[in-house]
């Protein structure tokens, strides 16, 4: 068993989902509501390392009127255990998960960093070799209570997810804008397929305007 995961996500209508120097501010603000109105419904957020120390998020439902207890669970695929002690995922607005890979789990149970963010209630989970084991980590976060979670990313997380079949549903808000550049983060990333015969396949079954941008809505077919 693992939780119904929905991956969202705002993009150019060229795909991408950051500039080379890292800007991300794409969508409207009809659209933040949007999706802060997902993380509220979601028992968790799921985002991977380089999201975290590209952006410093806070994973909360701000952007609406909602209460403490609105907030779902944050947790960070961070292989390495790189996460900053100060970021903001580590604060007490909500509970913390932090999935690391068992290469670098007892030297990193010796040190300071791990004393500090289990001082401050960050909860870890350890699996897979050199790499967090999504699976196993999805069937961890089910036994956890985490029916419905929202992954938002990076790249490289989501094409990981898709590719491990742990994505249900897609919603992408695709905005009116271009900004190409060939070191420009897109919204799938990773080593990709090398045929189209093996591409994850999709069912729309939403599409509407929201302000300047569209939104769509899928279905991943997995098998």
């Amino acid at each position: 068993m693992r939780p119904y995961v929905i991956l969202n996500a705002a993009m150019t209508l060229d795909g991408k989902i950051a500039t080379q120097t890292g800007s991300s501010n794409i969508s409207g603000r009809e659209d933040l509501e949007r999706v802060h109105e997902i993380r509220k419904d979601c028992d968790a957020i799921m985002v991977g390392i380089g999201t975290v120390l590209a952006d410093d998020p806070r994973l909360t439902v701000h952007k609406i009127d909602a209460k403490p207890e609105d907030n779902p669970v944050r947790v960070v695929v961070d292989s390495k255990c790189r996460t900053p002690v100060d970021a903001r995922i580590t604060n007490g607005d909500a509970k913390t998960i932090i999935a690391g890979a068992n290469e670098y789990k007892w030297d990193f149970k010796e040190s300071d960093k791990y004393k500090t963010l289990t001082d401050k209630g960050v909860k870890f989970y350890f699996s897979g070799d050199k790499r967090v084991d999504l699976k196993a980590l999805m069937s961890y976060l089910h036994e956890e209570g985490i029916e419905k979670l929202m992954l938002e990313g990076g790249s490289t997380l989501n094409f990981s997810m898709i590719k491990a079949g742990l994505i249900d549903e897609i919603s992408i808000c695709i905005a009116p804008m271009v900004v190409g550049g060939v070191n420009a983060k897109t919204f799938f990333d990773g080593d990709g397929f090398d045929l189209m015969d093996e591409a994850v396949r999709l069912e729309l079954t939403d599409s509407y305007s929201l302000g300047k941008d569209l939104i769509l809505h899928y279905k991943v077919l997995n098998d």
